[in-house]
């Protein structure tokens, strides 16, 4: 496999060789907030040697072949997919953390204050994403697959009441970079999730679940960043060219409306 690091992107290499997940997820690397940056790029924030990566990388080039194509399927199954996996995995994984999390501060508190900033930041991220995955499923979702229905019905899809695609996909893509710096404040405070010698079940489960809603994250928004939100702000854009004022700068920090009722 020949892959330039200098112009290849950290999420262009996940969609192409899902196996370069798994090592992006070794070596710390962000593929899906910052999949825009080059491997080079991302090698270097990392403090990774880009040779090593890539020759790891390589070893594993043949489970590209396990992986599921989504670059082949439709818009539509990739977001029952997000929904069905992702999404239901998240909403889960959170009302355990949040049990777990009130019950190691109320317990531990007094001895390992992190885990009451644990605690804190576990709440903020409850309740970043469960509103922000209802506007992704009632609002958003809905949309791009009635677009891309009628685009195949060699229709023109109806102008939606956010006026683009592209003005919600800029808030997605803001809050998920707002729940990954609270991902980030995590490992900083919890010492990459080092356990201190007095940890408890609780405490240990605690730890390991949000290594888990890590991971699944890293995944979940990989797929959207990377994936599902550029190729429907492009179907969109073949049937109906958006106003550049419409267009934002295109990564994701743009704090106005984004239409669904909701401002940042």
């Amino acid at each position: 496999m020949e892959i330039n690091p200098a112009t290849k992107s950290v999420g262009e290499l996940a969609l192409e060789v899902p196996h370069a997940i798994s090592v992006f997820e070794k070596w710390q690397i962000d593929y899906c907030c910052k999949g825009g940056r080059t491997v080079a790029e991302a090698c270097d924030a990392a403090g990774v040697n880009t040779a090593e990566l890539l020759q790891e990388i390589g070893v594993g080039r043949g489970a590209a072949e396990e992986g599921r194509q989504w670059q082949q399927e439709t818009l539509a199954a990739l977001q029952k997919y997000i929904v069905e996996t992702h999404h239901a995995f998240t909403r889960d994984i959170l009302e355990t953390l949040v049990h777990l999390a009130d019950k190691v501060a109320m317990r531990h508190g007094p001895r390992h204050s992190e885990v009451m900033t644990v605690q804190k930041i576990v709440h903020e991220i409850y309740d970043d994403l469960i509103p922000h995955m209802l506007k992704e499923e009632q609002v958003l979702f809905p949309y791009i697959e009635q677009m891309e229905a009628a685009i195949g019905r060699g229709q023109e899809p109806p102008t939606p009441f956010f006026g683009t695609v592209q003005n919600p996909v800029r808030m997605m893509m803001a809050e998920h970079d707002a729940v990954g710096e609270l991902l980030s404040k995590l490992r900083v405070e919890t010492k990459e999730y080092a356990l201190p010698e007095d940890a408890c079940l609780s405490f240990r489960a605690l730890y390991e679940r949000l290594g888990d809603i890590e991971q699944d994250l890293h995944t979940h928004i990989h797929l959207e960043n990377n994936l599902l939100f550029p190729r429907a702000a492009s179907m969109e854009e073949s049937v109906r060219p958006v106003p550049a004022s419409s267009k934002g700068n295109g990564n994701g920090h743009d704090h106005g409306k984004c239409g669904c009722g909701c401002s940042h």
